[in-house]
């Protein structure tokens, strides 16, 4: 079966994560320069079979646009034209680094591996990409 896999993008940096071939578990992938995301893909993409992408929607809590929705549309339409036949669904990744914090936290990791700030991108990619699961 074909991976699902899900992008947390960012101006500077952009967390991945995939699903295991059955699309049961999400993990993070990598985190790479968001000027690099494109030619990061078409790479992974000609290795892995990969069904569908999803991206984090960012939005406030009532709903409104943030600063970096603009940058998420730019990216949706860059995909699109990369991968054109590739289905693309937006999900609301409100609270998702917080939640990676979090985790970081609770798993017990030192202070200084908690500011590294591509792994938290890399794990709100999987959190985003394990509750896409548990809905889908």
């Amino acid at each position: 079966m074909p991976r699902v896999l899900a992008i947390d993008y960012g101006g500077k940096r952009t967390g991945i994560a995939v699903t295991d071939p059955f699309q049961i578990i999400a993990s993070g992938l990598t985190t790479v320069p968001s000027k690099e995301l494109i030619p990061f893909l078409k790479k992974y993409f000609e290795q892995e079979e990969v069904e569908r992408i999803i991206i984090g929607e960012p939005k406030n809590w009532d709903d409104t646009d943030t600063h970096a929705t603009p940058l998420v549309e730019a990216c949706i339409k860059d995909l699109k034209k990369n991968f054109p036949q590739m289905p693309i669904t937006k999900v609301d990744e409100r609270y998702t680094s917080k939640m990676a914090r979090q985790s970081m936290l609770e798993s017990g990791m030192k202070k200084k591996d908690r500011r590294n700030k591509a792994l938290v991108d890399e794990i709100a990619a999987t959190i985003m990409l394990q509750e896409w699961l548990g809905r889908a």
